[in-house]
């Protein structure tokens, strides 16, 4: 009994020290990599998109924004040509502010998820995102971008709203990756903290590998039932360029780039200074052992 509790003790620590840890991240590698006055490049969605844009990175096209009551004075005749679209504040973190109209109705718009906007309603929330409240009380910019139809295979995956690819970055080399699938209790958001699914990507093939909810591993999705192992994202070799131009083409060194699947190629919707842990679990894998091992490369 004493020799079984203390294998399992020894399996289990050397596991552990394979794991990055939240201090581990910002002590080693965010810190000592991105300097603080590069964090805007990550942090100014807005900032994001004419960095990437300058090298030919694919971006959502931005409708029009806002940062002022002022600018918004044209707000019925900028939105009237569009059916769908996104509204997101430039600085929000967490999907926190996103919101996504669906359709077209008479005196306004309907989300995703059915819920009715009118244009009174919309100024209000465009207000909000001005005001900071999705951006810790900073004034912010809020964005009106293209809504994205997403390639047809993930629309079976998960029919709830936009997947997104999340790859972590080292140095300009890939790191992890992970699909962040949306669920009925995410409300449609690929965010693993709301209840979105995260899906362990294998960086060589594009293989799905592992899924977790909350950090418990499962097989299929929760609402679908839709098997989440064994299916292979398309486009992978372009997401891995592009996640890698992406990284190329800002300062910072140890990075989240967060792209989409649109029907005919994959856009990069924004860079985290701050990428989360939770990939680790995604893929069943220990980040701090991969970031050892790359810097023995390197050297």
């Amino acid at each position: 009994m004493g020799f079984a509790w203390l294998n399992q003790t020894k399996r289990f620590f050397a596991a552990s020290t394979q794991v990055l840890s939240m201090n581990q991240r910002n002590l080693e590698y965010i810190y000592p990599n991105n300097a603080r006055s590069d964090f805007p490049i990550a942090d100014n969605k807005l900032l994001t998109k004419k960095v990437l844009a300058k090298v030919g990175v694919s971006v959502p096209e931005t409708y029009v924004s806002y940062s002022s009551f002022f600018e918004m004075r044209n707000m019925a005749q900028d939105l009237e040509a569009y059916d769908a679209f996104v509204i997101k504040p430039a600085q929000g973190r967490g999907g926190g502010g996103i919101v996504v109209m669906g359709s077209k109705h008479e005196n306004g718009w309907k989300t995703l998820g059915g819920t009715f906007y009118s244009l009174a309603d919309i100024k209000k929330h465009i207000a909000d995102i001005i005001f900071g409240v999705y951006s810790f009380g900073l004034s912010d910019h809020a964005i009106i971008e293209a809504k994205i139809e997403q390639y047809e295979a993930l629309n079976q995956l998960s029919p709830f709203g936009l997947t997104d690819v999340r790859m972590i970055l080292c140095k300009h080399q890939p790191v992890l990756a992970m699909l962040r699938v949306p669920t009925k209790e995410s409300d449609g958001k690929a965010n693993l903290h709301q209840g979105a699914l995260g899906v362990g990507i294998d960086i060589k093939t594009g293989s799905a590998t592992y899924a977790t909810h909350y950090g418990e591993a499962i097989e299929h999705h929760p609402d679908t039932q839709v098997s989440l192992q064994g299916f292979s994202l398309p486009f992978w070799q372009n997401i891995v360029q592009m996640s890698i131009k992406t990284a190329e083409s800002v300062p910072l060194k140890y990075l989240g780039v967060d792209l989409v699947v649109s029907k005919d190629k994959p856009l990069v919707l924004e860079v985290n200074v701050r990428p989360g842990i939770e990939i680790q679990n995604a893929n069943m894998i220990g980040m701090r052992k991969i970031l050892k091992a790359q810097a023995a490369r390197v050297k």
